[in-house]
């Protein structure tokens, strides 16, 4: 599963939810959820939870492998979502939380794209080290003087941070079917090309967790 920007507007121009695996033998392999330009921390994890939990609840993994990109973040020079480290930390914990409900905690954790190198990478994976640790920071830390300092002697151009939050809202409501915007709409494509594959209804907007579908039983086991 994939969460990135919508190839409309992002290089390599692939990730179209349409685009759900190899055609000959491995439909439903692929689930791309492609945002709007601009989504920001509310809009997604609504996105996140209106697609991922189904999914793997469906298909029950073993390990749960992810790569957490910090390029989401709304200072990323190359992408142009707009989600703040306070975000990025939200994904960090729901993803956490799905690997204790699913794979008895066993996570394997790589990171990712991200170019904002002062004031989002660092944060953004201090969080997630943290998170995976299991001893999430308080957002309100402090980051130590002595690193800002070293960032200045480098003679990099960006301010320093000052503390691991950036005040982002991470609120949410969770996705129905009577709302239309543009995240709404993103999600409700890839829920129709992907949900089918794993014998989920893509206009159900409640999947509880429950036994796989024969679909995914049959990706799981391979050919």
């Amino acid at each position: 599963m994939s969460i990135h920007q919508t190839p409309l507007t992002l290089f390599p121009g692939t990730g179209y939810p349409e685009e759900t695996g190899d055609a000959d033998k491995a439909l439903g392999s692929a689930v791309n959820l492609a945002l709007p330009n601009g989504t920001d921390d509310s809009a997604w994890l609504r996105a996140f939870t209106a697609v991922v939990p189904s999914v793997l609840r469906a298909f029950q993994p073993q390990v749960l492998l992810t790569q957490c990109g910090c390029d989401a973040h709304h200072e990323d020079p190359l992408a142009d979502l707009a989600l703040t480290v306070d975000g990025q930390r939200a994904s960090y914990k729901a993803m956490h939380e799905l690997a204790h409900e699913l794979c008895d905690g066993k996570w394997v954790v790589l990171g990712g794209g991200g170019y904002g190198l002062v004031r989002c990478v660092p944060r953004a994976w201090t969080h997630l080290l943290a998170e995976v640790a299991g001893s999430p920071l308080d957002p309100a830390t402090e980051i130590p003087e002595s690193w800002r300092e070293d960032v200045a002697r480098r003679g990099l151009r960006a301010r320093p941070p000052t503390h691991m939050t950036e005040g982002g809202y991470t609120g949410f409501s969770r996705w129905d079917t009577f709302t239309e915007t543009r995240v709404d709409r993103a999600i409700m494509r890839t829920r129709r090309a992907a949900f089918p594959y794993f014998g989920l209804d893509p206009d159900d907007p409640v999947i509880e967790p429950g036994p796989p579908s024969p679909a995914a039983r049959t990706l799981a086991a391979g050919p």
